[in-house]
């Protein structure tokens, strides 16, 4: 088994064929089908369809751990180039979009200028498939909210953000400044999905109050949600990051005192240790969200202005 082989099975996994992994090797197909053929001799395992194409329930394993095993010697080597000199090589960050819109130009724009060497490759998701890819491997670290409950990783807490209730000026509740939780008991709002970890908060704050949360719809992606609350689909309960800063839609954003605050953090696996580029794009970060977090609207940057929230 070599580099070759593991690069190329994963080649197949993300371009679909054997002509197409061979097009983003730079290489034949011939090529192709002889690394997968040994692998395949290697392993006693058939890794690749190829009589309907895609990879069988054995490759999609082995090129689960293939990819690990990529990116640990891309890590490797980015600290080996970096211990005399300045940072050098690859991180792969994940970044939930409401964090990312504001913070992601401000950390790749200071990362361009203090580390002109590191080259940060960034993935925008929901917090649930952001945490399954840092413990696989894909991603190195990753940005996103509280709760994670996994002893693989290491969480850093980096600030938290007010929850409120979003609804465009022509809805019913838009004629409330401040609501309580108690009244909006069965009234049909827009929410996560359940199992979603915002959805996990939401609920936990609800049950303490004796409220049922009624979904009129349920929308993972807290960017989406803020966007069919000022459409005037439905009221949604939103972290305040997830508010385009001036926008020209009429809404109305609702306290509501009983919700607690999202918590926002950095995660990388525990073992093995992060890379220099990852480390010195987690320095970066937390420079950033010192210098401009509190800048942002209903972000809290103090520790003491926040709890950490856990899984039930």
């Amino acid at each position: 088994m070599d580099v070759r082989q593991l690069s190329t099975l994963v080649a197949i996994a993300d371009h679909g064929t054997f002509s197409a992994a061979a097009r983003a090797l730079y290489t034949v197909q011939s090529n192709v089908s002889a690394h997968i053929s040994r692998l395949e001799k290697e392993l006693g395992v058939t890794l690749v369809d190829r009589a309907h194409g895609g990879l069988t329930e054995d490759g999609s394993r082995v090129v689960e751990r293939a990819r690990r095993v990529l990116n640990e010697m891309d890590d490797i080597t980015a600290d080996m180039a970096s211990r005399h000199e300045d940072v050098t090589g690859q991180t792969r960050l994940g970044v939930i979009g409401t964090t990312g819109r504001w913070l992601m130009p401000k950390l790749l724009a200071r990362l361009s200028a203090e580390h002109p060497n590191l080259r940060a490759v960034v993935q925008v998701g929901a917090t649930s498939a952001l945490v399954p890819n840092v413990l696989g491997g894909q991603l190195n670290a990753a940005v996103v909210h509280l709760p994670v409950d996994d002893a693989e990783v290491i969480i850093t807490p980096l600030f938290a953000e007010d929850l409120v209730l979003l609804a465009h000026a022509d809805h019913p509740l838009a004629a409330h400044s401040e609501i309580s939780l108690a009244d909006l008991h069965e009234v049909p709002l827009l929410l996560p999905p359940m199992g979603a970890a915002l959805r996990k908060v939401l609920e936990r704050a609800a049950a303490t109050v004796d409220v049922t949360l009624r979904a009129q719809a349920e929308i993972d992606g807290a960017r989406l949600l803020a966007s069919l609350a000022f459409d005037g689909y439905g009221a949604a309960i939103v972290p305040a990051t997830a508010i385009p800063a001036g926008s020209d839609v009429e809404h109305r954003r609702i306290t509501v005192p009983e919700l607690p605050r999202r918590v926002v953090a950095f995660i990388r696996r525990r073992r093995p240790s992060a890379s220099a580029p990852t480390m010195a794009a987690f320095d970066t970060l937390r420079s950033l969200i010192d210098e401009y977090g509190d800048t942002q609207p209903g972000v809290h940057t103090s520790t003491s202005a926040f709890a950490i929230p856990k899984n039930d």
